[in-house]
């Protein structure tokens, strides 16, 4: 079953019975949109060579803006059933021709690298594999009337989640089978499997793999993630650049239009300067010249977008989440009142966090010191991350 390996994320359903107006895998959980997280990870494993999102026709702007920045194919638009759905993803994939494809559900956004990876390994023994829980409480047949009708054994029986993992070629064969038998009832690609013949195994899965459904399952899903951040971290920043020749300076990611320049080794973006070395200190990861030396030519002129994004990912490699940034510059001119929102907007874009989450404030020295002399720009920054909390950590 050699070859690369794919996941299909099934982004298409319309989430009615989660309530409000927008499909659920595109509403906000802890500050982003449900679907990111699933993205983000296939994206960042190092096993999987191709995602391809799997999305309805009316949600293409939402989807845009939820997977801003991520390594992922364009998205193919979904049918009207979860099985036409895959479908139209394996379909898509067909001419890349993968070996082994994973099918996700963008409702279950905390499926972990290391769930993927035992899907990866049980498709290659198996060829056709599903993460299961057994389940812990008794389960009962009841009839129409809500009448007991058998006591089942549980020790036979699993509740299954998602990555379900295949080989492709066997699996696209099976959707296409049912397609010609006029089947579209399956509710999951492994019940697929069984009907087309193959032999389905289970391997591991994992409790926190919840899948959002209700609208209480956001509630209960946010609770449970923030109970394993319970590390709570604050780190701050200061950066000062002079001012210099040039007709324009960069703050918060936004250029800004002045009869000055700022010197420095990168683009002299003090307020993510700031900010860069806020996160890192939240981490005790060093500072922003330790990981990007101005000695170093390649970052001569670089665009300190790259050094946020590092540091939000390097948040991201040890399980956390970025929870706030506040950012407070100091300068007599230019004005950052009018670009403030535009600040706001790009750092939180940067940083993969919702625009509530980030401040951004601005101040005058009253004429004093180096600022106050229109000699330069100072920016003041603090973050606060949450990390998993490890016996490391005590």
């Amino acid at each position: 079953m050699a070859g690369i390996i794919a996941a299909v994320v099934v982004a298409a359903g319309r989430g009615l019975r989660a309530g409000g107006n927008t499909p659920k895998q595109f509403r906000s959980l802890l500050g982003q949109p449900a679907i990111r997280p699933s993205l983000a990870m296939f994206a960042a494993h190092p096993d999987v060579g191709l995602v391809l999102p799997v999305i309805h026709p009316d949600d293409s702007a939402l989807y845009e803006s939820s997977a801003a920045g991520l390594n992922v194919l364009p998205p193919v638009f979904g049918g009207a059933t979860r099985q036409a759905s895959v479908r139209a993803g394996l379909e898509a994939l067909a001419p890349r021709a993968p070996g082994i494809v994973l099918i996700h559900d963008a409702a279950r956004p905390f499926a972990s690298p290391a769930l993927v990876s035992r899907a990866i390994a049980a498709a290659g023994s198996s060829g056709a594999a599903v993460p299961a829980l057994a389940i812990a409480d008794t389960v009962k047949a009841v009839d129409a009337r809500g009448r007991v009708t058998a006591t089942l054994d549980r020790n036979a029986l699993r509740i299954v989640q998602t990555p379900q993992a295949f080989g492709f070629d066997v699996l696209l064969d099976a959707h296409r089978r049912a397609l010609a038998a006029g089947r579209e009832d399956f509710t999951d690609d492994a019940a697929l499997a069984e009907w087309a013949g193959l032999e389905v195994s289970v391997f591991e899965g994992e409790a926190g793999n919840v899948k959002l459904t209700h609208a209480d399952d956001f509630f209960r899903a946010e609770a449970m993630q923030l109970m394993k951040l319970a590390d709570i971290r604050t780190g701050s920043g200061i950066d000062v650049h002079a001012f210099g020749s040039g007709d324009h300076v960069t703050l918060g990611g936004i250029k800004i239009p002045h009869a000055r320049g700022l010197d420095g080794h990168s683009d002299a973006d003090v307020a993510l300067h700031a900010l860069v070395d806020a996160i890192l200190g939240a981490l005790a990861e060093g500072d922003i010249g330790q990981h990007f030396p101005p000695s170093d030519p390649q970052w001569r002129g670089a665009s300190s977008d790259r050094f946020l994004k590092f540091a939000v990912e390097r948040v991201a490699a040890r399980g956390g989440m970025i929870a706030h940034l506040d950012l407070s510059i100091v300068c007599e001119a230019p004005r950052i009142g009018p670009h403030r929102d535009a600040m706001r907007a790009r750092i939180a874009a940067l940083s993969g966090i919702a625009v509530v989450r980030v401040a951004v404030k601005a101040t005058t020295s009253e004429g004093l010191g180096f600022t106050g002399r229109g000699e330069g720009i100072a920016a003041f920054a603090t973050a606060t991350i949450r990390l998993p909390w490890t016996n490391e950590n005590a």
